[in-house]
């Protein structure tokens, strides 16, 4: 945890970067204010690099969006009207992320920082996966279920390709790879960097696969929302990377 002038400070810079992501529309005013709260947490409780892995996050996520975006328009697949991402996308990938920095603080025999390192970093190694996934998976010209294997238009839940499972990994190897350089970068405890890197990757790559199955099944129902189906999404990424830990001994 921050000591009070570091808290202070990374609260200016959370602000300033909410500020910001609102400025060039990003994120919806509202989301901006749902970010900077939950953003304020996790600097304060987690430190600056866990911070600087949420931003690239959105950003990373935001160039996704807007790639080709006027011919996801004409699909009728884009986020918001101009790419902006709303309150129930930033809280469904925000809220993990801070129940895990904020389990650091309050239990930290259960949640010690190389523990954190690699949980956090798994979870937004799933948001980039998933994110990846739909914005470039979209543009591909053809799609399957990923239950029944059927053809499906690009674009539907639970509909993969080749292209979409392809920046899937992407999203998520960059992701564990970046998170892991700015943990070293702020000198934060990590176990060792292939282990960080591996099971974050895994982990989020997977967690992108539940999300499809959750998509097609629950979603396409009106039982999950999309939101939620990411939410629960990133849960079981979690869960996978905690397992993954356990299995290892780390």
């Amino acid at each position: 945890m921050l000591i009070w002038w570091e808290a202070l400070l990374g609260v200016f810079v959370t602000a300033v970067l909410a500020g910001v992501a609102i400025r060039v529309d990003a994120l919806t005013p509202r989301a901006g204010l749902v970010g900077f709260a939950f953003g304020s947490v996790i600097v304060v409780t987690a430190g600056f690099a866990f911070l600087a892995l949420l931003a690239l996050f959105l950003i990373g996520s935001v160039g996704a969006t807007r790639y080709r975006f006027e011919e996801k328009q004409r699909k009728n697949l884009q986020e918001g009207t101009k790419g902006e991402r709303g309150v129930a996308n930033v809280a469904s990938h925000i809220l993990v992320p801070s129940a895990l920095a904020l389990g650091s603080v309050g239990l930290p025999s259960v949640l010690p920082p190389p523990t954190l390192a690699v949980l956090f970093v798994a979870a937004l190694a799933f948001g980039s996966a998933d994110t990846f996934a739909s914005e470039f998976g979209v543009l591909a010209g053809r799609a399957r279920s990923i239950v029944s294997g059927k053809p499906v238009p690009p674009g539907t839940n639970g509909g993969i390709s080749l292209r979409g499972e392809t920046w899937a990994l992407i999203g998520a190897v960059t992701t564990a790879t970046v998170g892991l350089a700015l943990l070293l970068l702020f000198s934060d405890p990590v176990p060792r960097p292939l282990l960080l890197v591996g099971v974050a990757a895994l982990s989020g790559f997977v967690g992108c696969q539940i999300d499809s199955v959750l998509g097609e099944l629950l979603e396409n129902r009106g039982a999950l929302t999309k939101g939620g189906t990411n939410l629960a999404s990133m849960l079981a990424t979690v869960g996978i990377a905690s397992a993954l830990l356990l299995g290892v001994g780390a």
